[in-house]
């Protein structure tokens, strides 16, 4: 069948959706039965649906989330000691629209990476921007940047992104430089934007990770001012304090 006219204007003016659905639609005599409107709803539903699959593949390609995770993938009927509440609100999103952070905590190999890049996945798909940093790649990053002129721009890009997840936190004592740059994000984003962050360390032992307990005093209250108070102390593997410290004892695979 010839490409009608009507077809390679859609395709000129950008409407790829409306332009497939118009050749579908030609291919479907049944569709002659529609009204004109129904028949026109449905080229506006495929290229708004189009444009929402761009939209999500962009995000996800800029969130460079570590992992392959979906909150949908969480089996709560599997006793990980997930709290179906807390989870939900996580997933709901709505700390993240009120500038909250969440802190994930626990010993290696429970999923703490996992369940952030799954938030993450979500948070791309209700459209927020997110980005995803392991943290020692991240300093790598900024010290590099620091060096070619990018360092403003690689902190101004950190601070825009509504989520932002900072994974593999204190694996080793910050130097001075990474403890200038932790201060840095935070301080652009406390407040403004949401930061989840991962780590094999409790949070009381994070002074010592920090290095410093001026500047650990000001790292972490740029973090825990903005917890989320209603979860405290909730008897779960993941322990949100708030939207606050999760501590994991089980939870989906690879950290």
């Amino acid at each position: 069948m010839l490409n009608h006219p009507t077809h390679e204007r859609l395709i000129e003016l950008g409407l790829t959706g409306m332009a497939k659905a118009f050749e579908e639609q030609r291919r479907s005599p049944d569709l002659e039965a529609l009204p004109f409107e129904d028949r026109i709803g449905l080229l506006v539903d495929r290229e708004a649906a189009e444009r929402d699959t761009r939209r999500l593949t962009t995000r996800l390609k800029i969130a460079a989330l570590r992992q392959t995770a979906c909150v949908e993938d969480v089996d709560l009927r599997t006793p990980r000691g997930i709290d179906r509440a807390v989870f939900a609100k996580l997933v709901e999103g709505r700390w993240i629209d009120r500038h909250e952070n969440l802190l994930v905590t626990g010993a290696t190999g429970l999923g703490k990476s996992w369940l952030a890049c799954a938030l993450g996945h979500k948070a791309c798909r209700d459209n927020r921007s997110v980005l995803y940093h392991r943290v020692p790649r991240l300093f790598e990053a900024l010290a590099l940047a620091r060096g070619d002129g990018r360092y403003a721009r690689l902190l101004k890009s950190l601070g825009r992104a509504q989520l932002l997840i900072l994974d593999d936190w204190g694996l080793s004592v910050l130097t001075a430089a990474e403890r200038r740059d932790l201060l840095e994000i935070l301080e652009d984003r406390h407040g403004r934007a949401s930061t989840i962050v991962t780590s094999q360390l409790p949070v009381d032992t994070w002074h010592g990770a920090i290095g410093d307990p001026t500047v650990a005093d000001a790292i972490l209250d740029g973090l825990s001012p903005s917890l989320h108070p209603a979860m405290e102390r909730v008897p779960v593997e993941y322990e949100p304090k708030g939207l606050g410290e999760a501590t994991g004892r089980g939870a989906e695979p690879s950290a």
